[in-house]
Order: structure tokens, then sequence, then C-alpha cells
């Protein structure tokens, strides 16, 4: 791991994330990481305080298994822990982080050993009498001590062979400087001497003191070590609970961190997935600093890199390979949201040169080693740097091309940044290579650091030499040693990648163009329906006003019972008849799969039979209607289908199902057996087997423990001869 991570440059941020984590340990986060991501973006709601840096408990919890006793400060680690946990179990957590809190319950007898200790981890007054007295008569006695030296440092006789007027501790003990001669005066034990030749010395007056407070230390030891032993003995009855805290911290630990990693330089986690399209956006290499965002796609199977000498080829592959193995183990960096990473199940760097005098190999041949491995793996992606490095170019481009190929056919992914232009022109032709080239500014000589795709390109070697201090005329003689031929092609090669990026721009700009003028016609449709509608509508109502004029008439003309005036009537009423108000509408053909509108309603048509149409609407509804009465809709709008889910589950046809833990650790073997039985309750198994082995004992002894603690077992016992005997269980739920 750390031997790639040297390869990609990136040590330093690595080392930079590692020291976020509580306690040291490796980056790997096991398990589902979509999981882990869902959990690390529930945290990310909420405002906690940093996890309390801890020691490695490992060798701690042997000890316990052991029957061993445990110190004070290893006791206190753990104390440490379960309270972090006890204090995050006080938030009122949601969903996923809920769900895992909950399973974490602290056992009465462990919670109360954390009220023995004070936020430094030292024992609490009242907790022991013994060790209270014992305390309080330790701190008396050093006051004692202190007292008896300042008032042999104020004696009248002892003042004139005084260095100075303080106590100096030495080797552990108080003491006393003083010159020579001082012997006459005072009766004391030399406990070293200065570099000035005065003496440090112990008093004999205070040696009984000292020997006092020996004997107070002794004590108080033997009263920790019992309150240890107690202590020791708690933790040994809840060993499975202390083990799996402890790997519950380490998983919280990865998760605070990371979180608190993104946080810094507003870095982005990129999930990999199995049918992600590979699209970098915008990443920055941690290793550089002001430099360009890179944006690359490398959906293709093969990506070959070519161009200006020091134009960025060798980093633009680091990146690559890099964001690959920052998402693998969910590391944030630097990188737009909307970039996308496929699952890879391992990430080789083929960058350095393999020459070895040591070996007796050479690079070549160091190269042809590192890709024979190659060909036992599968869902690789390979960065090759320089690939026909030590050897002729044009013989290492057949070859390589043939050995390209048939590593695309085993599922490997493969960067590769050549100088060298055969075998970039040999593999232009497969639909899946693509080509990319590094950029250069003539204007300036310089490279962009930029690239383009679909183009191969030119390495600029005598332009990067001039720009270096190579003299004027030995590049023109280069140039002519060169050829004239050579360098046509290289221009042709220049001028196509420049037409390229010509052709690429243009393309972008006319594709913007389409989309809003999609967007225009979209919108114009659909203002048009409205009017139409609105038109319909008001010509309906006029209609219906004129109408109700006409029998509003008709009533005045009952009641006056004027003959002349019912002529009059009749006549208006057939010039009425004659007036028709009709909607002006296209005469539109239809076919099935135009998308319509009916009413309120749009939907496609999916078939029509004379002077009717059936559609299936957007919400899922099919109607019968005329073709008259639709329009076109320019929406293009999926329509939704409802289908029908049904969800069964089967038992086996055979009696029972079985776990196989033979060469497990009881530890392992407690969590898959875990979930074995959660998985059989699920499909409604009455019955299970599971094989633990004889061995040692110390498996089988982890089964029986955890099966007595198991709430949804009804019984169980060893299974028949035939069936594993001793070596197995059945087990009834």
């Amino acid at each position: 791991m750390q031997e790639i991570f040297k390869k990609l440059d990136l040590e330093d941020y690595i080392l930079h994330f590692q020291q976020l984590f509580a306690r040291p340990k490796d980056i790997v986060l096991e398990g589902d990481i979509n999981l882990h991501y869902k959990l690390i973006n529930e945290l990310d709601k909420y405002t906690f305080k940093q996890a309390p840096k801890l020691e490695n408990l490992d060798t701690a919890l042997r000890h316990i298994q052991k029957q061993g006793i445990l110190k004070l400060d290893d006791i206190f680690e753990f104390v440490k822990i379960i309270e972090y946990f006890s204090y995050l179990k006080k938030f009122n957590f949601e969903l996923a982080l809920e769900q895992w809190f909950l399973k974490i319950i602290i056992p009465d007898e462990i919670q109360n050993i954390i009220d023995f200790f004070d936020e430094k981890g030292n024992l609490k007054d009242g907790v022991n009498q013994d060790y209270d007295y014992i305390k309080e008569a330790i701190y008396n006695n050093k006051a004692s001590i202190k007292q008896s030296l300042y008032k042999q440092m104020n004696s009248s006789k002892l003042k004139a062979y005084l260095v100075d007027m303080q106590v100096h501790l030495i080797n552990g003990e108080e003491t006393l400087l003083v010159r020579s001669g001082f012997n006459h005066i005072i009766k004391a034990s030399v406990i070293n001497r200065s570099n000035s030749g005065f003496f440090y010395i112990l008093p004999h007056s205070i040696s009984t003191l000292k020997q006092k407070q020996n004997d107070l230390r002794n004590q108080q030891e033997e009263i920790i070590l019992k309150l240890c032993k107690t202590i020791s003995s708690v933790f040994e009855k809840n060993l499975l609970f202390l083990k799996f805290i402890n790997k519950e911290f380490d998983r919280f630990d990865h998760y605070q961190a990371r979180l608190f990693f993104a946080k810094q330089g507003d870095k982005n986690f990129i999930i990999p997935s199995k049918n992600a399209k590979n699209t970098l956006i915008d990443f920055v290499h941690p290793a550089l600093s002001n430099a360009k965002a890179v944006s690359i796609d490398f959906s293709k199977e093969v990506i070959i890199i070519t161009g200006v000498n020091a134009g960025g080829k060798t980093m633009l592959l680091k990146s690559v390979l890099s964001c690959v193995l920052l998402s693998k183990y969910l590391i944030p960096y630097k990188a737009s949201k909307n970039s996308s990473i496929s699952h890879f199940k391992n990430i080789v760097a083929v960058l350095d040169d393999p020459q070895s005098v040591k070996n007796d190999i050479s690079t070549f041949a160091g190269r042809m080693l590192e890709f024979s491995k190659l060909f036992t793996k599968r869902n690789v992606i390979v960065g090759v740097d320089e690939i026909e490095l030590g050897t002729d170019s044009d013989e290492a481009a057949s070859l390589f091309k043939v050995i390209i190929e048939e590593l695309i056919k085993r599922d490997i992914k493969v960067i590769i940044t050549t100088h060298h232009k055969r075998l970039a022109a040999l593999m232009a032709s497969n639909n899946k290579v693509e080509l990319i080239a590094a950029l250069y500014d003539e204007a300036n000589r310089k490279p962009k650091y930029e690239f383009i795709r679909g183009t191969i390109g030119k390495s600029y070697a005598f332009e990067t030499a001039s720009r270096y201090g190579i003299p004027h005329n030995v590049i023109k003689l280069a140039n002519e040693v060169y050829g004239e031929d050579k360098d046509k092609l290289n221009e042709l090669i220049e001028r196509s990648s420049s037409l390229e990026q010509e052709y690429k721009t243009k393309i972008t700009s006319l594709d913007e163009e389409i989309k809003k003028h999609k967007t225009l016609n979209m919108t114009l449709e659909e203002q048009k329906h409205t009017l139409d509608s609105k038109i319909y509508q008001e010509q309906s109502k006029l209609h219906k006003e004129y109408k109700d004029a006409t029998s509003e008439a008709k009533k005045a003309i009952k009641t006056q019972i004027i003959k002349q005036s019912h002529q009059h009537l009749n006549i208006a009423h057939g010039k009425v008849k004659n007036i028709k108000v009709e909607k002006i509408q296209e005469k539109v053909e239809f076919k099935v799969g135009d998308r319509v509108k009916y009413q309120n309603s749009k939907g496609e048509i999916i078939s029509i039979k004379s002077k009717k149409a059936f559609i299936q609407t957007n919400v899922g509804m099919r109607l019968q209607v005329l073709l008259t009465d639709l329009k076109r809709s320019g929406n293009e709008v999926k329509i939704k289908t409802i289908k029908k889910v049904q969800i069964s589950v089967q038992k086996p046809s055979s009696r029972h199902v079985s776990l196989d833990l033979h060469g497990q650790r009881s530890e392992e073997a407690c969590d898959n057996l875990d979930k074995f039985l959660s998985d059989a309750l699920i499909a409604g198994f009455d019955e299970v087997l599971v094989y633990h082995g004889i061995g040692t004992g110390k498996l089988a002894y982890a089964v029986r423990v955890f099966l007595d603690n198991y709430p949804k077992i009804k019984s169980y016992s060893d299974a028949p001869a035939n069936q594993g005997g001793f070596g197995a269980k059945i087990i009834k739920l």
C-alpha cells in the first residue's frame, strides 16, 4: 500500500489524513462503502466533540483473554472509549446512525467503572476509602519533607555552604546543593555531583520521612493492584463487548477522520460504482501547488497520452490512478461532485525504471516481468509511463499492441504515456482506444498543461531543448539530421491537432445552440397549445352568452303576446342558426408513437383504429378518444409504468441449512454466526446446522457462549454422529 502511495506522490496527503485518527491505524475501511458513506453524510449534520486520543488495545485484550491483570493506564483507555460512546448515544441521531448506536449497549457493571476515574485518568475520591487515606497521608508526608528541607536551608550554620536557596529534584529525591566541607555541619547522603563540583545531598534528618513516603507508596500500589484485579475480572466477563466496542471505535474514528479531512480544503467524496462512467472533472493532484485542474474521460479500455515533453502527461496518468485509489478507500479529494469513477479490484502503477544490477535484470526485461503478472488478473486499472522504455520503439510498438489487446479481453483498463507515435498510430483504429494529446503554446514556447482528445501529439523535442538553453546551431543541425520528411509528418500531426481542437470547440458551441433552439421550440409549442385552448374557451363562452340572450328574448315575447314580435324573433332565430362558431385548427395526421394532448392530459398514441386512437397518459392511464379531439404535445416525457412486484421467500427442500466455521477465529466466527442466524430467522427456517469442529475447543466454547446469549434460539444440541457429532450444533429457532 505504501509503495503505490509513493509512486503516485500521495505519501504526504495520506500522512496528513492519518494524523486525524484518534489512534494509529491503516487507512482501509472494510465493509460496504455505500453504507459507510451514508453514515458519514448523516454525521455531517451534527456537531460533536473530537474522539479522544487512544493507544492500541489489541495487547490489552489478549491480556484479558488470558485472565491477566491490566494496569490502571490500560483500564483508563477502555474507559475513554466507553465514555465517548456514552456521550454519542445522547444525540438524537436519525436513520442509519440511530440503528448503529442502538446496537451498542453498555453493560451496567462496565458503566459503573467509568465513574472511578476523572478526566486525567486518576482515581476519584470515594472509590476506595483505604486509597483515599493513603493518598492524604502521602500528601501530608510530602509537606513534612518540604518543610524539613526549608528548615535546614534556613539554618545559620548551613547557609555558608549552600550554593542556592532551592530544593533540587535529583534521581527522584528532593536535595540541597552545597559546597565541600558540609559534612562538618550536617549529616547527609550525597546523591549526585554537579558539573561545577558541588554536591546534591539528602539530609539524614528527613530519611525517616522518606522511608515513610516509600512505605505509603507501596501500600498505595497494593490497593491499586487489588482494584485492578477487580476491574480486570469484570472486563474478562465482558470480553466480547470490549472487543466489539473497541472495533466500533475504530470504525467511528475512520468516519470522523474522513469527515474532518473533507472539510479541510473543500474536498468531495467520489464513491466508486460498478456501472459508473469514468469521468474525472476538475481534479487537482494533492502534490501540486497552484496547478491547473484537469478533466478527462477515461471510459474506454485504453487511454494513450502523447505530446510535448514536460507537458503533464505523467501527472495526468498519476491523477487518474490517484482518483481511483482515493475513491476505492473512501478518502475525499479535490474534484467536481459530477465526477464518476468505476470500482476496480486492483490498481497497478508501472512508473519506475525496473533495472536492477543486483537481480541482473534490464529495463525492458523488468517491464516484461511486470506485464506478465497482469495476465493473471482481472478488473484492474494499470498505468504505464513511457511504455517503450528500454528497447527499440518500433519493435516495442508491435509487441505492446498485441499485449494491450489481450489485456482488454481480461477486463483490464490501461492508461499509457509515450513519446513515440507508432504505438498510438497502430492502436488508433481500435474503437476501445482513446487518444489524448498534451498541447503546446508555440507563441510562448512552453507547454499549456492542457489536453485534447482524439489525436496524436507532437513531442516538441527541439523546442524544449531550445527552451532549456541548447545552442540554436546545435538544434538546427539536429533538425537537418532528423530529416525533412519526418519534420513534415510532424507538421501534419500538429496541424491535425490544431484542426481537431478547433473542430471540438465548434461542435461544443453548436451543441449549445441546438440545445437552446430545442428548448425555445418546446416553449413556443406549449404557448401555442395554451393560446388555442384559451381561444376555444372564449368562443364557447360567447356562444353560450348569445344563446342565453336569445332565450331571454323569447320569454319577453311570451309575456307581451305581440304577434309581430314573434315574427321578428323567428327571423332572428333563423339567422342565429346560420351563425356557426368553430375553432380553426390544422388538419393533423397522427401515427403510433406520437406525443399528444387530450384535454388536460398528455400521453403517447399506442394504437389507431379508424377515427379513434388509444393513448397511454403520463400517469399510466389508457384512454380511447377520437382523433379529432387530440392535439400534438412537444414535451418529451417518459410514461410512468406501474408494475406489480411480488416478493416471496421459500424454504429449501432440505430440512435445514448449514454454516461451516472451521478455521475461523472466535470473533470472526461469532460475527458470521450472528449474520447467519439473522438471515435464517428472516427466511423462516426453524432449524439450522452449524459446524465448528473439535480442535482445541476454543471455537466450540465461543459458539456455545454466543448461542447461550442469542435471544431467538429455542434450544441447541450436539449433532448426530453422521452430521458432525460433537463438532457441530443443531439449533432450533
